[in-house]
């Protein structure tokens, strides 16, 4: 494509910007790991909220939800909407119990729930298995996202294109810290929503197509606009809905929407100023990520269906694209290619700001994890601050250098990182749940269950087809997950029962730190009377029944608000007005229910 010399300027004062923003935030992030990695847990609800939503907005998630319409229409979608779920809640019971633990990580919190070798085991090698394997696959994803847009909209070659967007997200990233992160993905997140509205626009517009009710009415969407899948298919609708609603946001640990809340979630609930603005932060997250964004990227999807119904048409339209990034996902970037001049140049940089913001974001929660939970604890004990951060930014840009070889060599489109992620924590997220809330759990239960569910997906991926596993009721997809799932569970509630409880003196640390409370903390309030300890002083009410109200609240809240906005657009009015009335209803009772949670200040 052509770009003007406004479209240039506009790409490279983004450029500017981005870079501007991070040696400002370079003048703290620099003075202690807490500022480099937590931006010295000062930062605001509204702030940090909009920075996680940055990040999931990354460049291949409209191409993951464009083959997701593709291949199987609008209702495939629940196949990451169901996470709403696992996010409310970890708004309304987990936000509060992380920023009250005061780790520096996530993985901090094994040492401070568990004790012994095993703690110190499972936080060394996580931090390694995640910030190293799972991170890089994930940047690796949107690496890839990156090259089929440069290739399809520049003919850039892909090394060229690794090669600008490495450079650019290692600066500001290792210059800024989290706090540089954040505030780029302030201003990102609003580039990028704008970029988004414009493309769903000129999707619209073109001459195939005329107009939304047009785009709605075309016969070749027949079978892809419905919201729910088909209630008469029970295979459409066990695989799509039932599974994903009944199983999935509980049972799966995946990036973004961990079950009980983790990665570069909790590292954005540790940064908040306090339990209200953690609360705040991943309450805006979640209706942003599931009510606000989807649409536009669905419209382009649609649209593309009329323009290039199958593969060869996107081929014989652009001939010199790979076999290895030739999918239905890539039809977004080959749909951008319709932007005229002017334009053009807002649109790129909401791309790239869509790929930095995750970029940045994984990048630096992946060397927290390298310098906080393995290298000061366990190569350097007595590392300066100053040593710490050095080493975070080293880490910064050997994170870039593998994710940028798994986009260039192994990766081939955004489902087959989704679905491997999703098979790999299949199993694992209950324990994540319930650690907080029943003391029985120990640092044995992770250990193998993390080890059960990769060995489980190893094998399922590399030496089981999915043709061999599907049935006339589930895909083979569905299959493995629910078996995943199954044998992994299995296996870490009958080692939880095999293998003895952490010490009392451990479990009466913890929740004297966290306060959780409930039934399940029973036994170690008991041993904590008997020593004279009184743990019920600061959480004499038990909240967790008006926390479940406000997730129930809350999922009716942002379910009712996607539906509207897709009401809307469909043309049925009265259903998109009704639906609004309900998400008027379910946030008024919403508000009343958060107010009566104990929430510290």
């Amino acid at each position: 494509m052509i770009l003007s010399n406004l479209d240039w300027g506009i790409i490279l004062l983004f450029f500017v910007l981005v870079i501007v923003i991070g040696l400002m935030a370079s003048r703290k992030a620099g003075k202690s790991t807490t500022e480099f990695f937590l931006a010295g847990r000062s930062m605001p609800w509204w702030l940090l909220g909009i920075s996680m939503v940055a990040t999931t907005f990354s460049a291949d998630t409209p191409n993951l939800v464009t083959g997701f319409v593709r291949e199987s229409g609008v209702s495939k979608n629940w196949a990451w909407w169901a996470f709403l779920i696992t996010g409310m809640v970890t708004v309304f019971l987990y936000a509060k119990l992380w920023r009250r633990s005061a780790v520096e990580t996530d993985l901090g919190l094994y040492e401070l729930r568990y004790g012994g070798k095993a703690a110190s085991f499972l936080r060394g090698f996580r931090a390694l298995y995640l910030g190293i394997f799972f991170n890089c696959l994930i940047m690796g994803s949107v690496t890839l996202a990156s090259i089929k847009i440069g290739t399809i909209m520049f003919d850039m070659k892909p090394m060229s294109i690794v090669l600008i967007v490495s450079t650019v997200v290692v600066i500001y990233s290792s210059l800024g810290g989290i706090r540089g992160v954040i505030w780029t993905d302030f201003f990102q997140f609003m580039i990028a929503m704008l970029g988004a509205f414009y493309a769903a626009y000129v999707a619209i517009q073109q001459p195939e197509i005329g107009s939304l009710s047009a785009l709605f009415s075309n016969p070749a969407l027949e079978g892809k606009l419905n919201i729910f899948p088909d209630m008469t298919n029970a295979s459409v609708l066990v695989t799509m809905f039932i599974i994903p609603i009944a199983v999935q946001w509980w049972a799966v640990w995946y990036p973004g929407a961990e079950p009980g809340g983790g990665g570069y979630i909790a590292q954005r609930m540790l940064a908040a100023k306090d339990e209200k603005n953690a609360i705040g932060a991943t309450l805006l997250f979640n209706f942003a990520h599931y009510a606000l964004r989807p649409w536009p990227w669905i419209i382009v999807a649609l649209a593309s269906i009329i323009l290039y119904p199958d593969l060869e048409s996107i081929r014989a339209e652009f001939p010199g694209i790979s076999d290895q990034y030739l999918g239905h996902d890539i039809a977004y970037p080959v749909m951008l290619t319709k932007l005229g001049a002017g334009w053009l140049g807002l649109v790129v940089a909401s791309l790239i700001a869509a790929v930095l913001s995750t970029l940045s974001t994984h990048l630096n929660w992946g060397a927290s994890y390298i310098v906080q939970d393995f290298y000061k604890r366990f190569v350097r004990t007595e590392a300066s601050e100053r040593e710490l951060v050095v080493t975070g930014q080293i880490s910064t840009a050997l994170l870039m250098v593998l994710s940028a070889f798994m986009a260039l060599k192994v990766m081939e489109n955004a489902s087959q990182a989704f679905d491997i992620l999703l098979l790999s924590g299949a199993g694992s997220g209950a324990i994540y749940l319930l650690r907080w809330f029943w003391w029985r759990i120990n640092a044995w239960t992770e250990i193998v269950a993390m080890t059960s569910a990769t060995i489980v997906a190893f094998i399922l991926v590399f030496w089981v087809p999915n043709e061999a596993l599907a049935t006339d009721l589930l895909d083979g997809a569905s299959v493995k997950l629910m078996i995943a799932v199954a044998i992994t569970s299995v296996v870490w509630i009958v080692t939880t029962f095999l293998t003895k409880p952490e010490p009392m003196d451990v479990l009466i640390k913890f929740y004297q730190k966290t306060t959780p409370g409930g039934p399940g903390w029973n036994k170690v309030a008991e041993a904590a009377k008997e020593r004279g300890i009184e743990l019920n002083a600061d959480n004499e009410k038990w909240d967790l029944p008006q926390s479940l109200l406000s997730v129930f609240l809350g999922c009716i809240g942002i379910y009712s608000s996607l539906f509207s906005i897709g009401n809307f657009l469909y043309g049925n009015i009265v259903t998109g007005f009704v639906l609004a009335i309900v998400v008027g209803i379910s946030i008024y009772l919403l508000m009343r229910s958060w107010s009566k949670l104990t929430i510290k200040s």
